[in-house]
């Protein structure tokens, strides 16, 4: 692996090599050892522990290892695992289809790519359409040529040149090969495509004597591939041989014989947003359910100058009429021209909506059509479809193709055919095998995927992980036990890797992550654990070796470690090992532990991956953080806030250095804080609370539930959330009240605040929270302190504080919008709607469902002001009031719509009076009380019914 890991990778600043990326990592001097793969091995694994450490993560370090036959322990687990899996059948060997690398000369899995990690090999069907003789000579001299120098024989294409060595055999025929994903629709054939401007080969198929004339990059994987179980379809694999070049527009105006087609002859036409990065580079046309084969058909009909352009006569495309071939419900018979016609696609460049017209006229066509044509009339197309594969490669009218699903560049810069090799692979898709593994996900009992979107994408894999190549023929890991020809890649080597952290720190220790035997606390040495300690150790039932030389008590505390942490709860990990290592994982498990399903993964916690600068942070690209780095400039708590802020989700998360940066002066400033205040004697030690110190009390009994589900969930971002930003809020509320009413804060609700607001934010910053810890005379560590004890939320308190702050918040709004000079100022609020708005309301209480008001809520609403308001002012007024509760309902929820608050507001504005009048630099005000023995008389109509209950209003004049 060493001599073939010269990274040459291209980013959007230019080409980035691997002496660019260590140079920002290791001495200058140091580079040129890295050419030796195990210097990377003992280099990153220590550098990687080291910064651990210092981003302050709890690790157990005796359990920490590396992988390959470098460490003997691990090197021996791996034997017996795969000794294991092949005594259950699971590792096969023959030979596979896979992406491959022809210049690494093995296949590249996932690991070994620097882009296209996850893509797996695609199965087409070439179609073979059959070169008629050419019958425009001028345009197609090179036939001409060769049919004039062979009169005798059927000559299909012609080279540049006669040279008798690359001659075509007499029964040598010429086809043009498209690739396609639906064979059944071959009935419906009309023409075929090439891109004018394409480079085309005419490649020799040794194995059937005929040429195809393709793509080179095509022709490429094509050589690596077979045409039945025993004979590849060239004589040297991933080599070709090329007997003519043509460019697309050579090409043009040939007629074919297309294989199942109404049509006897078809022409090759233009096509110009034909991929040459995709298939053969040739395209067959089957307009009646392919979008955009039927506009691009339609443009050389409609458009003569266009179709003159490319040397295209009238005769090649006009008698050539849309061919219905299957019949969908709701589509017709022509589902393309159908949707083409639906979408007003009028363009091949209307690329969206042609997009959009594929898919579902592709989805449609497979899940519901009906052949309407050839000898599978009156069937479904889902059912036909593999018979009609079948036998198309077996009259020799088609043949199987694979190529990657999408570009799959290697590390080593080569871009990936698929290629069918000699190979032991692990039989994923074994039917009994799959079920297992499904099933087990699928409980919700038994599997926790923390996001529904993560657990599609698993039983997604599950769907199409078949058969997957587990050993290379170079490159570092552990040598088949069976056969050391092959080495173990390297995600097939760490499947169960889980269960050896059970008992690395007997095997291993700390500070030993190569497995050196002199280190071993358990004096054990590698060559002892055969298969039967490890079957003893990990498998029920197993029996105690005979004849160890370890010891039988050391055995048993291994067996006894293992079955005291597994199963695994939780594995946390990236969600680009999804389609791979996790789901290989479920797989792996479910082999070994086949007898304890009980032993298989719990749960497993993915992220997306680290964004810097709004970029995937990458070291191809250079555009890294380094943690040693991070932590040096921004303290390793900023670090974490900033880790912590960046997102929880399977989307991409953002670290962004102005986080991490304002984190230092928060948690600086905080600390600062908190140290004054808990010092001071100012603060009250009277046992009465007032109304805002049990908001705060009851703000951080609400936010404890809050932070401790979303840690529990692994949603650290709504964590931080919680846990810090809005108790923070919660106490800047409840300073300034205290400050701007004249009343001092309670010494016992600020220390209730401060010993959740330390225990709540030490997941994240643990070092600060220890020291805060301390400050407040607390024993012991902050990282073993108990969740704090919460009592139940007062929602109604809740939603008291809730009327308080939005009533400032409005005040603060009406208040701006006072006129200069105004200086009288009243708060006006009222108790009670008027009858029209309770029958309004109580009517929204019987249409809303507890939940949501049903989706026909203002056609409802319509009729019934139709039938219950009489007078046509009011219905507007009715629908306008309707339509505002529903949106505070949506907001706040059912309680919107109660008749009569279930609290005195009067009771929380007056006593909040102080508070009012400095935070809105009012010096006087008075309450009115609408709906009071006062009357609110002098209160213009205009103003008074802005005011709800709940909703009061500050009137300025």
């Amino acid at each position: 692996k060493g001599g073939k890991t010269k990274l040459v990778q291209k980013s959007g600043t230019g080409i980035v090599r691997q002496w660019n990326i260590l140079v920002k990592m290791v001495p200058i001097e140091e580079i040129p050892k890295f050419v030796d793969p195990l210097h990377w091995l003992n280099t990153f694994p220590p550098l990687g522990v080291d910064h651990m450490k210092k981003f302050g993560a709890g690790v157990d370090w005796r359990r920490s290892f590396i992988t390959t036959y470098v460490n003997p322990y691990y090197d021996a687990f791996i034997r017996w695992q795969f000794e294991t899996l092949r005594a259950k059948n699971k590792v096969l060997f023959g030979k596979r289809n896979n992406v491959f690398s022809l210049l690494d000369g093995q296949v590249c899995a996932d690991h070994d790519r620097s882009e296209g990690e996850g893509v797996g090999p695609q199965e087409y069907v070439l179609i073979k359409l059959e070169v008629l003789a050419p019958e425009q000579p001028d345009r197609h001299s090179k036939m001409k040529a060769l049919q004039e120098a062979h009169p005798d024989k059927k000559v299909y294409l012609v080279p540049a040149t006669l040279r008798p060595e690359t001659m075509y055999a007499p029964d040598e025929k010429v086809y043009l090969v498209p690739a396609t994903l639906r064979p059944e629709t071959m009935y419906g054939q009309t023409n075929c495509f090439v891109l004018p401007d394409g480079e085309y080969g005419a490649f020799l198929i040794h194995a059937t004597n005929e040429i195809f004339i393709m793509s080179e990059r095509s022709a490429r994987g094509l050589s690596c591939q077979l045409l039945d179980k025993e004979r590849y379809f060239m004589n040297e694999f991933g080599k070709t041989e090329c007997y003519e070049k043509f460019t697309g527009d050579e090409l043009l105006g040939l007629p074919l014989k297309a294989p199942l087609a109404t049509y006897e002859k078809v022409y090759t036409l233009p096509l110009l947003t034909i991929s040459m990065n995709k298939g053969t580079g040739v395209v067959t046309s089957v307009p009646s359910d392919a979008p955009d084969d039927y506009i691009s058909l339609k443009a050389l009909k409609d458009k003569p100058a266009f179709a003159e352009k490319y040397g295209i006569t009238p005769a090649m495309v006009d008698p050539f009429e849309v061919v219905p071939i299957i019949e969908i419900e709701g589509y017709g018979d022509a589902s393309a021209v159908f949707m083409c016609e639906k979408l007003k696609i009028k363009s091949f460049n209307d690329k969206a909506k042609l997009q959009q017209a594929k898919d579902e006229t592709y989805l449609k066509g497979f899940n519901f059509g009906i052949m309407t044509i050839g000898p599978y009339k009156g069937k479904k197309v889902s059912e036909v479809k593999p018979i009609i594969r079948q036998e198309m490669i077996a009259s020799n009218q088609a043949h199987i193709y694979f190529e990657p699903e999408s570009r799959v560049m290697s590390r080593t810069g080569d871009e990936c055919v698929v290629a069918a090799t000699d190979q032991w692979y692990l039989a994923y898709g074994e039917e009994s095998w799959t079920e297992a593994v499904k099933s087990h996900i699928l409980d919700a009992d038994k599997f926790n995927a923390y996001d529904a979107t993560a657990l599609g994408k698993y039983e997604y894999t599950i769907g199409w992980l078949k058969e997957w190549a587990c050993t290379r023929q170079f490159g570092l890991g552990t040598y088949l036990p069976w056969d050391t020809n092959w080495v173990i890649e390297s995600l097939s080597d760490s499947t169960i890797y889980m269960a050896y952290y059970t008992i690395a720190h007997i095997l291993q220790g700390e500070d030993n992550l190569n497995g050196a035997i002199e280190k071993s606390p358990g004096k054990i040495d590698p060559k002892d654990l055969t298969n039967e300690v490890f079957d003893y150790i990990y498998r029920k039932g197993a029996p105690m070796p005979k004849d160890s030389p370890i010891p039988a008590a050391l055995l048993d505390k291994m067996r006894k470690e293992f079955r005291y942490w597994y199963p695994m709860n939780l594995r946390v990990s990236a969600k680009d090992l999804i389609p791979n290592h996790l789901t290989m994982a479920l797989y792996n498990h479910a082999a070994i532990w086949d007898d304890e399903p009980e032993m298989w993964p719990r749960g497993y916690y993915t992220n997306g991956h680290v964004l810097v600068d709004a970029e995937k942070m990458s070291k191809s690209k250079g555009n890294f953080l380094i943690m040693e780095d991070t932590i040096e400039k921004y303290s390793t708590d900023a670090t974490r806030f900033a880790c912590a802020d960046a997102g929880d989700s399977l989307d991409d998360a953002n670290f962004a250095r102005e986080t991490a940066d304002s984190a230092i002066l928060t948690l600086t400033n905080e600390e600062g804080w908190i140290k004054d205040t808990f010092a001071s004697t100012d603060l009250r030690t009277d046992g009465e609370y007032n109304f805002m110190d049990k908001v705060l009390i009851n703000e951080t009994n609400r936010l404890n539930q809050l932070t401790k589900t979303a840690y529990s969930t692994m949603q650290f971002r709504e964590g931080l959330q919680k846990g810090w930003f809005e108790m923070m809020l919660a106490r800047n509320d409840y300073r300034s009240w205290c400050q701007d009413s004249g009343v001092s804060m309670h010494k016992d609700v600020i220390r209730k605040w401060i010993e959740n607001l330390v225990v709540f934010i030490c997941p994240i910053c643990p070092h600060w929270s220890e020291k805060v810890w301390k400050i407040i005379g607390k024993e012991g560590l902050a990282i073993k302190a108990l969740w704090p004890v919460a009592s139940d939320e007062d929602k109604l308190l809740t939603r008291q504080s809730a009327f308080l702050r939005s009533s400032l918040k409005q005040f603060r709004n009406q208040a701006g919008k006072a006129k200069k000079g105004w200086k009288k100022a009243a708060i006006l609020l009222t108790d009670s709607y008027p009858e029209w708005k309770k029958s309004t309301l109580l009517w929204m209480q019987e249409k809303h469902d507890g939940s949501a008001f049903p989706a026909t809520f203002m056609k409802d609403l319509k009729t019934w002001t139709g039938q219950n308001v009489t007078d046509k002012k009011m219905i507007k007024f009715t629908m306008q009031f309707a339509s505002f509760i529903k949106r505070e309902v949506e907001d706040v929820g059912a309680v919107a719509m109660d008749i009569k608050l279930p609290f005195d507001q009067y009771a929380i504005l007056a006593g909040s009076e102080q508070y009012f009048k400095s935070q809105l630099n009012i010096k006087e005000f008075k309450f009115i009380k609408l709906d009071g023995e006062e009357g609110g008389a002098d209160v213009p109509e205009r103003v008074a019914e802005n005011v709800i209950p709940g909703k009061p209003y500050l009137w300025m004049n």
